[in-house]
């Protein structure tokens, strides 16, 4: 009796104690399935079916007993609000009527019987807490085994964000094309004045120079010497460029040496008497490792340079023209350096020098608001003239030549002049056979002016020959077909089984080498014979013409019409026959894409538009070889399948058998078709290796043919051109449908 009575004031005494602990408890485990190890009817009467034991209550048992509503039927999960909400029903009835003393009995006995037990079970409560209060640690660790499944509605909410998302692009994209200004519709503007008002911030200027460390050094005759900061800026220019084939160049040499002299300081110039003696390794040492390190920026570095350009285009990129926001080509003037130019120029190496703002002339509407100079300047000229369309200007001091910030060719300055352009082109086409029939009357002229005059439209006609300008001896020595010299024709009565073929060889715009041999017609090659005679190599073919005087008969023959116009007349037309020829029903888009880009390829090649081959050619082309390669395998895999598909479903056909079979079939159909599309890649890529299609792409091709071809064959006109082209070609895009022709 004594016994039980201790008992008895222990139990309460213990109840009172744990009350709050119980309201914890009960709290956590309403999030929680309680153990399942034994299953309901395995566990002996009078034991719950969880076992809780608090870490202060010195190992003392509370057995919990389960509504039969809270059991996890597989079909609900144990967190879900019903089940929390039927746990927490079940934990607010009185302690009466949840225990009973015989099972707090059991419990004591069987926590005295086996602590581990105890122990066990509260490491299990501990891990159940820890789980909830970390489940992103909980689903890492899932995921670094057993990758989880995700749920339905997983898949549904990254459903909806990714077509929320899809949606907000495609609302942005309607927003930006309703906020284009869509200037075509506005009909054309006067040819003398550009625009009504004019406003912009001027152009930036770059930084100030910002001298090297004090442990880098330039060295001259094998000793450190400390230079001057305008002496220093040059030398670094130099020090940037050892790596490259221009320094080991004479010409570029003794004309950098000669304009770094003259930036000199007195002393710098009685101590530095030669380049050879100049070592600027170590500061070139410096420049590379400089490079290396804006390589390596971590992706916070390179957000902050990309937030300060955006921060630079935001205040300089735009101007208002006419009250519409237009971006701005060229904001940021040109860097001091040395001049390159192409080929063999006899100015390369000289110093291009800083611009400064007393230099720049700004042009703006006077009712605008003036940009202002940086700090301590002031500019050269603020005028208002709005029959141009620059906004600054000027004079660089290599050629003596004025440059210009002009607007973006997304523009409408640039845009209308564009379209103008190839409307002339288009024009042409209603002329050029009566313009033909003139040149060839002038072949047999009495007067060798009009002879030369014909045979030199002939070749700007059939060649798309550049006119060609006059150069002073300090240019490079490029030429056209007006500038021709005797030396760059050779004449063939017959060649490689053809007639009175002319052999071109000479240097056209930037240096790039004209190479080609051409049948001509008789009466031209007598000419030729006759322009030749008496001359010496390096006198001009056409020594009575220039091309003013050439442009100027032509535009007698028609209001508008140069020799670039033939360049454009016969590039457009070039484009608009070869798609008319190569494009036929039943082409894949691949297909299409692959004979638009032949059809460049033609013009390019008559516009003689080359470049050298990508440095990365020969890998990327391996790369994609290794690709075709794997494809094949993959295909020869998947026949090997299908084959083993139809000789099962012959064995026993089944639905299930059917349905593999035609799987396979599908997937040998796909695997062909992307070998089919990688092999179409690399037929592109080698055919274009050293041919140029976006300058004929973006200045000789009338960009109406090639949205009227991507129409009528269902081509996106995002396969043809990129987002800068299409912003440039607008116009052409709003208002072309699939029947236009050049």
């Amino acid at each position: 009796m004594k016994l039980e009575k201790e008992k008895q004031d222990r139990r309460e005494k213990k109840s009172k104690r744990s009350s709050k602990d119980r309201e914890k408890d009960s709290e956590l485990n309403g999030k929680h399935k309680p153990s399942s190890k034994m299953k309901q009817s395995d566990r002996p009467s009078g034991v719950s079916s969880a076992v809780k034991c608090e870490a202060g209550d010195g190992g003392t048992h509370e057995d919990v007993k389960v509504d039969p509503d809270e059991r996890n039927d597989g079909q609900q999960k144990p967190g879900s609000p019903e089940i929390n909400k039927n746990k927490e029903k079940t934990r607010s009835k009185s302690s009466k009527q949840r225990h009973s003393h015989k099972q707090r009995t059991a419990d004591v006995k069987l926590c005295g019987e086996d602590e581990n037990l105890c122990e066990s079970v509260q490491t299990r409560k501990k891990k159940r807490v820890k789980d909830e209060e970390s489940p992103e640690k909980h689903d890492k660790n899932q995921s670094s085994g057993r990758k989880r499944k995700k749920t339905s509605s997983e898949h549904k909410a990254e459903k909806n964000k990714k077509t929320k998302k899809d949606g907000d692009q495609k609302e942005k994209k309607k927003g930006e094309e309703s906020d284009k200004w869509k200037w075509w519709e506005e009909g054309k503007s006067s040819d003398t004045q550009k625009w009504s008002s004019l406003e912009h911030k001027g152009p930036y200027f770059p930084p100030e120079y910002e001298p090297l460390p004090d442990n880098i050094c330039f060295y001259y005759d094998g000793q450190p010497m400390k230079l001057s900061p305008a002496t220093e800026e040059i030398v670094t220019f130099y020090a940037k460029m050892l790596d490259h084939e221009y320094t080991s160049k004479e010409v570029f040499q003794c004309n950098f040496f000669s304009d770094w002299k003259e930036e000199m300081t007195k002393e710098e110039r009685k101590l530095i008497k030669m380049l050879s003696k100049c070592d600027f390794s170590q500061i070139h040492k410096y420049f590379v490792e400089k490079s290396e390190e804006r390589k390596n920026m971590t992706k916070e570095e390179k957000q902050v340079l990309k937030e300060e350009a955006s921060r630079l285009m935001e205040e300089y990129g735009f101007c208002l023209l006419d009250g519409h926001r237009e971006k701005i080509g060229n904001f940021k003037l040109e860097p001091p350096g040395l001049f390159r130019g192409r080929g063999e120029h006899p100015k390369m190496g000289k110093l291009k020098k800083r611009i400064q703002p007393e230099d720049v002339t700004i042009n703006c509407s006077q009712d605008s608001k003036i940009p202002a100079p940086p700090a301590g300047h002031r500019w050269k000229r603020v005028q208002h003239d709005n029959t141009v369309t620059w906004l600054a200007s000027w004079l660089e001091n290599i050629h003596g030549r004025p440059k210009y910030i002009m607007l973006n060719p997304s523009s409408k300055l640039k845009g209308e002049k564009d379209w103008q352009k190839y409307e002339t082109a288009r024009r042409l086409k209603m002329k050029v056979d009566s313009i033909r029939k003139q040149y060839r009357r002038d072949w047999t002229s009495r007067e060798m002016k009009s002879r030369q005059r014909g045979v030199a439209i002939y070749f700007i006609d059939k060649l798309a020959l550049r006119a060609g300008n006059e150069k002073d001896d300090e240019s490079a020595d490029t030429v056209g077909c007006c500038s021709l010299r005797v030396e760059h024709i050779t004449l063939h009565r017959r060649l490689d089984g053809q007639e009175h073929v002319v052999e071109f060889d000479f240097l056209g715009k930037d240096s790039i080498r004209y190479y080609n041999k051409v049948p001509v017609e008789k009466q031209v090659f007598k000419n030729l014979k006759l322009f030749i005679k008496h001359k010496d190599p390096e006198d001009d073919l056409f020594d009575r013409i220039t091309t003013v005087k050439l442009n100027k008969t032509l535009n007698e023959c028609m209001p508008g019409l140069t020799a670039k116009v033939f360049r454009t007349f016969n590039a457009s037309t070039t484009l608009q026959d070869q798609l008319n020829k190569l494009t036929t029903e039943g082409m894949t888009v691949e297909e299409k894409i692959l004979s638009y880009n032949r059809a460049n390829r033609a013009v390019a090649i008559l516009c003689n538009h080359q470049r050298a081959a990508p440095k990365t050619f020969e890998k990327s082309m391996q790369l994609l070889q290794e690709k075709i390669q794997k494809k094949k395998e993959q295909i020869e895999e998947a026949k090997k399948e299908l084959k083993e598909a139809k000789k099962a479903h012959k064995d026993a056909p089944s639905d299930k058998s059917k349905k593999l079979l035609e799987k396979k079939e599908k997937a040998v159909q796909r695997l062909s078709e992307q070998l089919k599309k990688l092999q179409l890649q690399e037929t592109d890529r080698e055919e274009n290796k050293v041919i140029a299609l976006g300058t004929s792409k973006l200045n000789y091709l009338d960009p109406r043919i090639s949205v009227a071809w991507c129409k009528k064959h269902q081509v996106p006109v995002e396969k043809i051109y990129n987002k800068t082209q299409r912003d440039k070609f607008a116009w052409a895009i709003d208002m072309t449908d699939e029947n236009f022709q050049f």
